[in-house]
């Protein structure tokens, strides 16, 4: 049975290097004779003396196509945030374009896409590349509008 005066030790400190033949790690510490290894200040991270190293005898992997699409991605909650603070005019039609003169989405994007999160309480029209089912139910709800564009 392991008590508290009789169990090992947990904490060990750790070993101080350089402090005479006696310790077991004076004189060079453990690091040898000579060479790169033993000076202190080196970092050799992926090399492998002069072989080939890994990162490099690996293929390349995955494909980055040119013309993906960026697509901003706008919540009703935050389609609501911005009516609320009087940035979008609830008369206007709320589009890609005026979203990108607002500065509310990346002058980058190619196509918008209106997500259900949240609560929308105006009536408002959008156009939008792409909008998901619940985006498109609460709009109809409160009575307003999404048109797709093709």
């Amino acid at each position: 049975m392991i008590t508290l005066n009789n169990r090992e030790k947990i904490n060990k400190s750790k070993m101080r290097v350089g402090r005479g033949i006696g310790s077991g790690k004076g004189k060079t510490c453990g690091r040898g004779v000579k060479g790169q290894k033993s000076r202190s200040g080196v970092a050799i991270k992926s090399f492998e003396g002069g072989q080939m190293p890994l990162y490099r005898r690996l293929p390349k992997r995955g494909f980055n196509p040119i013309s993906s699409g960026h697509v901003a991605i706008l919540n009703l909650e935050k389609l609501q945030f911005f009516i609320d603070k009087k940035t979008i005019k609830i008369a206007d039609v709320v589009n890609s374009d005026l979203l990108i003169k607002l500065k509310i989405i990346n002058k980058n994007t190619t196509k918008l896409k209106i997500l259900g999160t949240g609560e929308i309480k105006d009536k408002i029209n959008i156009e939008a590349n792409l909008a998901s089912k619940s985006a498109v139910e609460k709009l109809e709800k409160i009575g307003g509008s999404i048109q797709l564009k093709k």
